[in-house]
C-alpha cells in the first residue's frame, strides 16, 4: 500500500464507495485535474480559476471561505465544482498532502466506518479465541508474537506503530518498540517510552504468560523488541503491516489494528457517561460529554478533539444528550446478558446491542 492510499484511506477505488458518491449527488475529484488556486490579499485571500481569473462570484468565494483551508497550506488546489468528493488538498508544514472532503462525502465514510464496527464487535470473539491458541504455540513463530501483540494492544490500548514515526520522530508503539522501552521482572513487564503526540507512556501490567513470551523476544539478537523466527529459524522483525495481515487472516474480513481502539474508545465512553449522576440539564450534560471524552482521551493516549472525532461512534454521544442513552442501556441490559456472545465482556455486549438497535432504527432512512 503506497503513502497516498492510506492518506486517502483507501476508498476511492472502491465500487461501493463510488455507487454511493452518485447517490449522494457526488462525484469523484482529483487534484490531478485543473482546479482553483489561491494568492494572500490582505488579511485574507483572492481565489483565480483555472484560467488563472480572479474569481468575484460571492457564492464561490463563500463557499472556498467555509472550509476553512489552513492559512500554512502550500500548493492549495481546490474543487471548482460544489460537488466534488474532495474539496480542497494541500501540504502542511511537513510537507504531508492533506485532504479537504464534501461533508456529504465524510457522511458516507463515516457511516461505512461505524458498520465496521459492528463487523469489529460481532469478530472479537473469534479473533480472541485464535489469539488465545497462538499465544500457546511453542517457541517463537510468527503467529505467536503477532497474537502477543494483538493481546497487548487490547490490555494496554498502546498503538501499534508505524516505522516512520519512528524514524522521523522518535515515537513508538508496539511493532516499533525497542527492547530498551521494556523491561521484565518475573510475571510483571513495565513499558516506557515516547509515543505518537510525543506523550509518555508509563505503564505496567501483570501477567505469567505474556511476560514469558516478552522476555524470550527480548533474548533474540538485535535491539528490536518484536521479532519471530520463520520456518528456516531467521530472525524477522514485526512491522504494522504483520499485524493487520494477520488480523485480516484469523477474522476473514478487513479488520485492522486501529479498530480495537475505536471499539474500547466507544465502549469506554458508554460506561463512563452511564455511570454520571442523571440530570435534565443540557449544559451539565455537555459537561458531563466533555468530562467523560477527556477521561478516555487519557486512556487512549489522544488529545480529546481526536478521541471524539475518530474513536467514538456518534450514537453514544447523541443518545446522551438527548437522554436516551442512559434508558436505553438499561433496558436493553437483560437482553444482552442472555443473548451474551462467547467471547465479548458484558459492557461490550451491552453496547454491541445499543448500536445494533440504532443502526437497524436507521436503516429505514437510508432506504428511503
Amino acid at each position: 500500500m503506497t503513502k497516498r492510499q492510506k492518506r486517502t484511506e483507501t476508498t476511492e477505488t472502491n465500487v461501493d464507495t463510488g455507487r454511493k458518491k452518485a447517490e449522494a449527488g457526488l462525484f469523484y475529484a482529483s487534484d490531478e485535474e485543473p482546479g482553483f488556486t489561491r494568492r494572500p490579499y490582505r488579511n485574507g485571500w483572492r481565489y483565480f480559476d483555472t484560467k488563472g481569473e480572479r474569481v468575484t462570484d460571492r457564492s464561490v468565494i463563500e463557499r472556498i471561505n467555509a472550509m476553512a483551508i489552513p492559512p500554512a497550506y502550500t500548493d492549495v488546489w481546490i474543487c471548482p465544482e460544489e460537488n466534488g468528493h474532495i474539496q480542497a488538498t494541500g501540504r502542511d508544514a511537513r510537507g504531508r498532502k492533506q485532504y479537504l472532503y464534501h461533508p456529504r462525502f465524510r457522511e458516507m465514510r463515516d457511516s461505512s466506518k461505524y458498520e465496521h464496527m459492528l463487523e469489529f464487535a460481532r469478530s472479537l470473539p473469534g479473533i480472541r479465541q485464535r489469539i488465545d491458541s497462538d499465544m500457546r504455540r511453542r517457541g517463537l513463530p510468527r503467529e505467536k508474537i503477532l497474537a502477543t501483540i494483538i493481546w497487548l494492544l487490547e490490555a494496554t490500548m498502546i498503538r501499534v506503530g508505524n516505522i516512520d514515526y519512528a524514524r522521523q520522530n522518535r515515537s513508538y508503539g508496539l511493532t516499533t518498540l525497542n527492547d530498551r522501552h521494556v523491561r521484565v521482572e518475573r510475571d510483571e513487564i513495565r513499558f516506557r517510552f515516547t509515543g505518537k503526540g510525543g506523550k509518555l507512556w508509563n505503564l505496567k501490567l501483570t501477567d505469567r504468560r505474556v511476560a514469558r513470551i516478552v522476555r524470550q523476544s527480548q533474548e533474540l539478537p538485535g535491539q528490536h523488541l518484536f521479532q519471530y523466527l520463520d520456518e528456516d529459524g531467521e530472525r524477522r522483525e514485526v512491522t504494522s503491516g504483520d499485524v493487520n495481515a494477520y488480523l485480516r487472516e484469523i477474522s476473514g474480513s478487513d479488520i485492522t489494528a486501529k479498530d480495537f481502539r475505536t471499539w474500547a474508545g466507544t465502549v469506554l465512553t458508554a460506561l463512563t457517561l452511564v455511570e454520571f449522576e442523571r440530570t435534565d440539564s443540557e449544559a451539565a450534560a455537555k459537561r458531563n460529554v466533555q468530562a467523560a471524552i477527556r477521561q478516555v482521551a487519557t486512556q487512549l493516549g489522544n488529545t480529546p478533539a481526536i478521541c471524539r472525532r475518530c474513536y467514538v461512534h456518534p450514537q453514544v454521544i447523541d443518545s446522551y444528550l438527548t437522554q436516551s442513552l442512559v434508558l436505553e442501556i438499561e433496558r436493553k441490559a437483560k437482553r444482552a446478558v442472555r443473548s451474551q456472545l462467547e467471547g465479548l465482556r458484558p459492557e461490550e455486549m451491552l453496547v454491541l446491542s445499543f448500536l445494533q438497535s440504532k443502526h437497524c432504527a436507521a436503516q429505514p432512512t437510508a432506504r428511503r
